[in-house]
């Protein structure tokens, strides 16, 4: 690579810092951590920009012009060719600095060059300490097979979530643990188990192709990093029904939301046969938000949580996916087969227990009559 694109290289001019290297930037992360910073944006126009606690902070400094974009963004890529920005399209890599691997996509939009770099703590959180609104967690780290679903908007903490369920796994249990990531986020460390984290692009080419040799891996449980497609879906339903525990991703704000996404991959045709599947292979979906905490200090997660009983399974089997959000409602005792809650009941829980502010929690509930109904009630 060309000497100029070196990450150490001071070359972005600040007011109050001098000049700063890509390396600087990402120390910022180090010293406030990665569950409060998780974003740096280095765009053409504007000065690189982070999101600290969900919200844009730009540096006080120049705007980033055609040819800083390029020296701060190509060291990203580590000897990676850059052919196929050339040819329009983005880049998926990952980076390490420090205690923080870093999730990055490099892509050229109207102004030129472009990066979205995620922070991701190598340290991976304890289950404990997610935030479940229950005791759910445990029924899924003691599942042996069926798929779990964690669901949100991008930077929402599902990777994170999954990965200390897994990691609980493989410290209580000696099983095979299989991952298919694009790019591998968190390293998962060898306990009692035997892990392979497989990245597409270097150790695979695609997810289905993962998927197909995994089958041959022996595997008892599986993380697809993100269902994108039909085939990808149908596959992981497959290994869901076959014995496996299998983990994924889908960037969806609720539960409902969550099962019609998956049928609307598949023609009108063939979605019966989706539900079926679907109705006999999911587990749980959990679908995350992280919500600024009251004090100012980081986000907080709030969940939606669908416990896929046999009454859940028999409305998504005759696509009665609607009623599904009253299950959400009533079935949520401390018993195996419930264990559910609604995204505006465990916000409504939140702000009564002084965790989050009356009105930031308005502004992500999904049904705010229902989230005015939750805060009525006693807890």
């Amino acid at each position: 690579m060309d000497e100029k694109y070196v990450a150490s290289a001071k070359i972005y001019p600040t007011e109050v810092l001098g000049k700063m290297s890509l390396l600087d930037m990402l120390e910022y992360f180090v010293e406030k951590g990665a569950m409060r910073v998780s974003d740096l944006h280095i765009k053409v126009g504007v000065p690189p920009t982070y999101r600290i606690d969900g919200d844009l902070v730009k540096l006080k400094g120049a705007k980033v012009t055609p040819e800083l974009a390029e020296q701060l963004i190509l060291p990203l890529l580590k000897g990676k060719s850059t052919e196929q920005l050339d040819q329009g399209k983005s880049i998926d890599c990952s980076y390490r600095y420090g205690e923080i691997q870093f999730r990055i996509n490099i892509f050229r939009e109207n102004d030129g060059l472009a990066a979205a770099i995620r922070a991701l703590s190598l340290d991976i959180p304890s289950i404990e300490d997610i935030g479940f609104p229950n005791t759910i967690w445990q029924d899924i780290v003691n599942r042996k097979h069926g798929l779990v679903l964690l669901t949100g908007i991008t930077g929402a903490g599902k990777s994170t979530t999954i990965a200390s369920m897994i990691n609980r796994i493989g410290d209580k249990r000696a099983t095979r643990i299989i991952t298919i990531e694009d790019p591998i986020e968190y390293i998962l460390p060898q306990k009692h188990s035997i892990i392979s984290q497989r990245e597409v692009g270097r150790d695979v080419c695609t997810f289905q192709q993962g998927l197909t040799e995994m089958m041959r891996e022996d595997p008892d449980i599986i993380f697809v990093g993100e269902m994108r497609d039909a085939e990808t879906i149908m596959m992981t339903l497959m290994a869901a029904e076959t014995g496996h525990l299998v983990f994924s991703t889908l960037h969806t704000r609720d539960v409902t939301g969550t099962i019609s996404r998956i049928l609307d991959y598949f023609p009108e045709g063939r979605q019966a046969e989706v539900r079926t599947q679907l109705s006999l292979g999911l587990a749980y979906v959990v679908c995350q938000k992280l919500i600024p905490r009251k004090d100012g200090k980081g986000r907080i997660a709030a969940m939606e949580i669908l416990n896929n009983n046999y009454a859940c399974a028999n409305l998504i089997r005759t696509g009665k996916i609607e009623q599904i959000y009253t299950q959400l409602q009533t079935r949520t005792q401390d018993k195996p087969d419930q264990k559910m809650i609604t995204l505006e009941n465990h916000l409504a829980r939140l702000v009564k227990e002084d965790h989050v502010d009356l009105l930031e929690a308005q502004k992500w509930v999904n049904n705010i009559k229902t989230f005015t109904d939750c805060m009525q009630r006693e807890l």
